[in-house]
């Protein structure tokens, strides 16, 4: 019987710097956000670093998942392609409710649309920690749950951190993508964010990067089609 990983001890997840104990951490950790913001009142100035930080979180961990361990399971698992088929298109509507309210940010819906992210967030929660992960827990010794976890980790660390709906969410593609975007919204992150000419420069320079990285994708497509 396949056991949640949120009802397992330390030992059980393959002991510290497991990427079970990594992805619990950072799942904690983007509930508490989401009762921060939500306990916030809307004229506390805190409430938005608290959904800065939110945003942030999901990102980053979405996007080591994808990069790291989907690709995994996928290998490892029977079932695996149906089940982070699932997972994935949770992450691509949360991204895309994301950059609804990143775009709106005093439209009348952005509270309706947080909502419904945090809805699809507590979800995705629920579904990686009562059936993906259990599966990598059975298909991995400790030694390599540490060993994904520390690549995971790397992942995470340099992943971006704002909605790129357009962005594929398998390999090679977000990978590719990553890096330039990565540094992209790290310039982003640096910009004042009561300054609505930057962020309009700011956008335009995103979609211009996505153009380029769509463009490149279709060319190597095509090179490699020719050599086949």
């Amino acid at each position: 019987m396949t056991v949640s990983i949120a009802r397992q001890s330390v030992a059980d997840l393959g002991g510290p710097g497991s990427l079970l104990l990594r992805q619990r951490r950072d799942h904690a950790e983007l509930d508490r956000l989401m009762n921060a913001y939500r306990a916030a009142d809307a004229r506390d100035t805190r409430r938005e670093q608290i959904w800065r930080d939110f945003t942030h979180l999901v990102f980053r961990h979405a996007f080591a998942e994808e990069t790291v361990l989907w690709p995994l399971l996928r290998r490892l698992v029977p079932d695996g392609e149906d089940l982070t088929t699932r997972v994935e298109e949770e992450h691509q509507a949360v991204n895309d409710l994301l950059a609804r309210v990143e775009r709106s940010a005093d439209d009348a819906e952005r509270q309706e649309w947080t909502e419904a992210a945090f809805r699809l967030v507590r979800q995705d929660i629920r579904d990686e920690e009562d059936e993906l992960l259990p599966r990598l827990r059975d298909a991995l010794d400790d030694r390599r749950l540490r060993r994904v976890g520390a690549v995971w980790e790397a992942v995470r660390r340099t992943a971006p951190t704002h909605p790129h709906p357009a962005v594929p969410r398998r390999p090679p593609g977000n990978a590719l993508a990553g890096v330039p975007l990565s540094a992209f919204d790290r310039l982003r992150d640096a910009l004042p964010t009561a300054d609505a000419s930057a962020r309009r420069a700011a956008t335009a320079v995103g979609v211009a990067l996505l153009v380029a990285l769509a463009a490149g994708h279709r060319i190597r497509r095509a090179a490699n089609r020719r050599r086949g």
